[in-house]
């Protein structure tokens, strides 16, 4: 799972240095699936359930699972990409959200805030904590930056599958959930808006888009629960 989490992170990396205005989505998604299958590795959503692609890219309002297509990225637009890789067997997934130009004070409250939840959430899944200590963490940065919550997505237990049982909200369902245990495996991922997080699918069946239309970002690492704590897994 480090492998396959390796090429996930270099994914995003790459993509990071090709997002520019002019470019389209369906070229950032050649250029993922090229690097993850000359790595050695197998894009983990190409195929999955009818996917198209081998990343998903989500622009503006769009939360998650937006299709690559001829739609090319201009100047002033927020860009999330979700990657995930196969390496022999084992699944990395992670995301990134990216601004195209110079954020305002909103967006870079946006992306900030979603990020530093992420990493709250990191932080909590330590051995004996339970799925709540990780949600309710994620929660509390996410309600201080003044970001809504999107609520119908989770996070999820991975490994040789991309989703496996475990479900890891973000936010606090009342209940302690699973403890987290030595060797688990699971991808967290905080999906916040701007303004209400009241979702929709458009009619292509994938894509997620906020009712309201506001602005929408998404950060996620798979991570390993170990006896020295959480270890992030799709990290160069």
């Amino acid at each position: 799972m480090r492998r396959a989490g390796r090429v996930v992170a270099d994914v995003l990396a790459l993509i990071e240095e090709k997002l520019a205005p002019g470019v389209t989505t369906a070229q950032l998604d050649a250029i993922a699936e090229e690097y993850i299958r000359k790595s050695g590795a197998r894009p983990s959503f190409k195929g999955y359930k009818g996917f198209p692609a081998s990343i998903c890219v989500s622009i503006d309002d769009e939360v998650v699972h937006g299709i690559p297509s001829s739609r090319v990225i201009n100047e002033g637009q927020v860009v999330s990409i979700d990657a995930g890789a196969i390496w022999h067997g084992y699944h990395g997934d992670a995301a990134r959200t990216f601004y195209v130009g110079q954020p305002s004070a909103d967006v870079t409250r946006l992306l900030g805030t979603t990020r530093l939840a992420l990493m709250a959430g990191i932080a909590a899944a330590v051995p004996g904590a339970t799925v709540e200590d990780v949600s309710g963490a994620v929660e509390d940065v996410a309600v201080e930056g003044r970001c809504d919550i999107v609520r119908p997505f989770v996070g999820h237990g991975i490994g040789t599958r991309m989703h496996e049982d475990l479900q890891v909200p973000n936010y606090r369902t009342g209940h302690p959930g699973a403890v987290l245990e030595v060797g688990v495996c699971i991808a967290i991922e905080p999906m916040l808006a701007l303004g209400s997080a009241d979702v929709e699918t458009l009619a292509d069946g994938w894509t997620v888009v906020t009712k309201d239309h506001s602005l929408a970002a998404h950060f996620e690492h798979t991570i390993a629960v170990t006896e020295n704590g959480p270890v992030i897994l799709t990290t160069a």
